[in-house]
């Protein structure tokens, strides 16, 4: 008996992932141009005085990095979903979250001005 896939777990439809990706593809080059700074939580919501301790341009680039590593794990769940077995979903689940750690790392030490 052959294992399941992705394919076979999936529910809802595909389109649905599709757009998904579209939009953090989007939000990945927002910042990763520098911009959407208003999009970062914590950042958004900081003082004045707590955003000058931040290099802006820096930090979206962190967040831009992080998210086009979340996009491209998407986009390979999508176009191997026929392919890759269910139990890969455990392990992509375990690297975006490590992402997200690194990401808010990375946030809290090099975006930091000196």
């Amino acid at each position: 008996m052959k294992g399941k896939t992705l394919a076979d777990i999936s529910t809802g439809p595909d389109w649905l992932l599709s757009v998904v990706i579209a939009l953090f593809a989007v939000l990945s080059v927002l910042f990763l141009l520098g911009k959407g700074s208003w999009l970062i939580a914590g950042y958004n919501t900081a003082s004045e005085k707590e955003k000058q301790q931040y290099n802006k341009t820096r930090l979206c680039r962190v967040c831009g990095g992080g998210m086009a590593f979340i996009t491209v794990l998407l986009l390979i769940m999508e176009k191997y979903e026929d392919v890759l077995p269910a139990s890969i979903a455990h392990i992509f689940a375990i690297a975006v979250f490590a992402d997200c750690i690194v990401m808010c790392v990375l946030g809290n030490t090099i975006c930091r001005k000196k």
